[in-house]
């Protein structure tokens, strides 16, 4: 089977963010890059199915050329091919970024629909939960997001996902899309081989338009920072029972 995964190039996680001046950009000075998470598991899971099926994996990006960082970890990890849509634009909402991956992915396909593209059910940045739902739709293909788990019977993807209800499946006719979530998958860890795999990979550029969408980008504006205090009780057998009273004060003794 022909697998694809999306993935996109953002701040590491758990790293602090700064704000340019102009507060119309991350600052990246001494900032870290990684791909989502729910990306990672996403790669993951392509990989665990080429070798369950047969076939091919391949992992998609758009961004600015340092995006082959993500793209060539992603082969290191057991991917195929690579494919960057390479651009030096800033403010890609949505709707432009979907419509470019589905050009991109048309463009890839060449005739031969990928059986299953992966995204990731949002992005660790912006968290906007659209674009493989933009994608889907331009593309005329169905898909489920907020998935935890799925198989393959024949031509059928089985996808389920958990509500507040309880667990929901989904069985979709490939050619199909799904989202998925952290956690579907425990990433790997690259090894040796595969990293100097990654080094040689080739990564095909696809250059698709700029079509800006219905959003613009006003302002970023950096989430308030959660300030805790800390409180030394003691050191030593002296500081025994202000632990007590805090533990009663806290219920869990009495």
């Amino acid at each position: 089977m022909k697998v694809l995964v999306l993935v996109k190039r953002v701040p590491a996680p758990g790293a602090k963010i700064n704000i340019t001046a102009d507060e119309q950009a991350v600052d990246t000075k001494n900032l870290g890059f990684a791909m989502s998470p729910h990306e990672e598991c996403g790669i993951e899971l392509a990989v665990q199915l080429v070798e369950a099926h047969g076939g091919t994996s391949t992992v998609m990006t758009l961004g600015a050329q340092e995006s082959e960082e993500q793209l060539r970890y992603a082969v290191s990890l057991g991917v195929d091919h690579a494919i960057l849509v390479p651009t030096d634009v800033d403010d890609w909402d949505p709707m432009a970024t979907a419509s470019a991956l589905a050009s991109a992915i048309a463009e890839a396909e060449a005739g031969e629909p990928f059986d299953l593209i992966i995204f990731g059910n949002e992005s660790a940045d912006s968290g906007g939960y659209q674009v493989g739902i933009r994608a889907a739709h331009a593309l005329d293909r169905p898909i489920v997001s907020g998935i935890k788990s799925i198989d393959i019977d024949g031509e059928t993807v089985k996808a389920r996902r958990q509500t507040v209800a309880g667990l929901e499946e989904y069985r979709l006719t490939m050619p199909a899309i799904v989202a998925v979530k952290e956690g579907i998958t425990l990433p790997r860890y690259p090894t040796m081989k595969g990293r100097l795999n990654a080094r040689k990979a080739e990564v095909v550029a696809s250059p698709q338009p700029h079509t800006p969408g219905g959003q613009k980008r006003v302002r970023l504006i950096p989430a308030p920072e959660q300030v805790s205090n800390t409180v030394v009780l003691g050191e030593g057998p002296e500081a025994a029972g202000k632990i007590v009273d805090l533990l009663v004060e806290l219920g869990v003794l009495s």
